[in-house]
């Protein structure tokens, strides 16, 4: 069979094996460089539909407290190190795509389930999805979380005034790459944008994926508006408007909507790491955040968090777990 029958065999079975009537969908794909992988459980656009992630060795982790904040490069996989130097002294962080670019499904780490999948958010009984801003379709960035940080709602910002809102620091990546749902990438944050969303504090991070043929043009937030003029005024004004559809007032911003540099950037996810870490160390109350200490070693991430051995169900994703060993 040539390579391309072969390949275009292997995409329909991928989509019959997604979308066939009154089949479970369990796929599973290679992510990245950080050997992660995903497997889904229930149908898209239900309220059943997870999708978890796993080591390269197929151990359930969870993509909010297992995956590093700092990605390890090859020479670091056999260093014991909390913070590899070579990522750390370029801003490099590791980012979880929640939402691919153009897609309307508001897709979230659940931070209150054990091993935090990804599913799609649920309001008053129905799942949401974010309305088509005109020009626009869907959301106009890959959207996603850095893994280890955590916005306080215990913490009331020196600026804003606002507590955070208790979800890992959300990402806008502004690259040329439509990513998938549930891909580990690596980004250079450029910028952050301080959104106050029902009165909570809600970092936005523009960021840019390394990976990207442009990406080294792009070193700081003024270097949007040099290469990609309209995108930040694009930016603003949908994260200011997208919930007007939805019958709900305008977002509010701080700052008076600028969008400040790549230092402050460096420096709010800092802080929403070193909260995270806080959290993990029992010494703020994070509610029902779910999350369990690991003592082993199958993870190299800085405090080695949560590794669960699980028994997923055909139809409602998790049925439960048992703690490490």
């Amino acid at each position: 069979m040539s390579g391309v029958w072969r390949g275009g065999l292997l995409r329909l079975q991928r989509a019959a094996l997604v979308f066939s009537p009154g089949r479970p969908v369990a796929c599973r794909r290679w992510l990245s460089m950080n050997r992660y992988s995903t497997e889904e459980r229930g149908r898209p656009n239900t309220a059943e539909y997870r999708l978890y992630f796993k080591t390269e060795d197929g151990k359930f982790i969870s993509p909010f407290h297992d995956i590093p904040l700092y990605p390890r490069t090859d020479e670091d996989q056999d260093v014991p190190a909390k913070k590899p130097k070579s990522y750390l002294s370029k801003n490099i962080f590791n980012m979880v795509v929640e939402v691919p670019r153009w897609t309307n499904a508001k897709m979230e780490i659940a931070t209150k389930e054990p091993l935090n999948p990804i599913k799609q958010d649920i309001k008053k009984g129905k799942l949401r999805y974010v309305s088509n801003i005109f020009p626009h379709k869907g959301y106009i960035w890959n959207y996603g979380a850095l893994p280890q940080t955590w916005e306080d709602p215990n913490h009331k910002d020196k600026d804003m005034k606002c507590c955070g809102d208790n979800d890992p620091i959300d990402v806008c990546e502004i690259g040329s790459k439509v990513c998938s749902r549930g891909e580990v990438i690596q980004v250079k944050p450029l910028g952050v944008l301080a959104l106050i969303d029902e009165g909570e504090m809600d970092w936005k991070i523009i960021a840019i994926n390394i990976e990207d043929p442009e990406a080294d043009k792009f070193n700081d937030i003024d270097d949007v508006k040099k290469y990609k003029p309209g995108y930040l005024e694009a930016t603003v004004e949908w994260l200011k408007t997208y919930k007007v559809p939805d019958g709900k007032p305008e977002n509010q911003f701080g700052f008076n909507g600028q969008l400040k540099d790549q230092a402050f950037a460096i420096e709010i996810i800092k802080e929403t790491h070193e909260f995270w870490q806080n959290m993990v160390r029992k010494k703020t109350d994070c509610g029902d955040i779910v999350w369990h200490r690991y003592q082993g070693n199958q993870i190299q991430c800085p405090l080695k968090v949560s590794v669960y051995n699980v028994k997923i169900t055909r139809h409602t994703g998790f049925a439960g777990h048992r703690n490490p060993t």
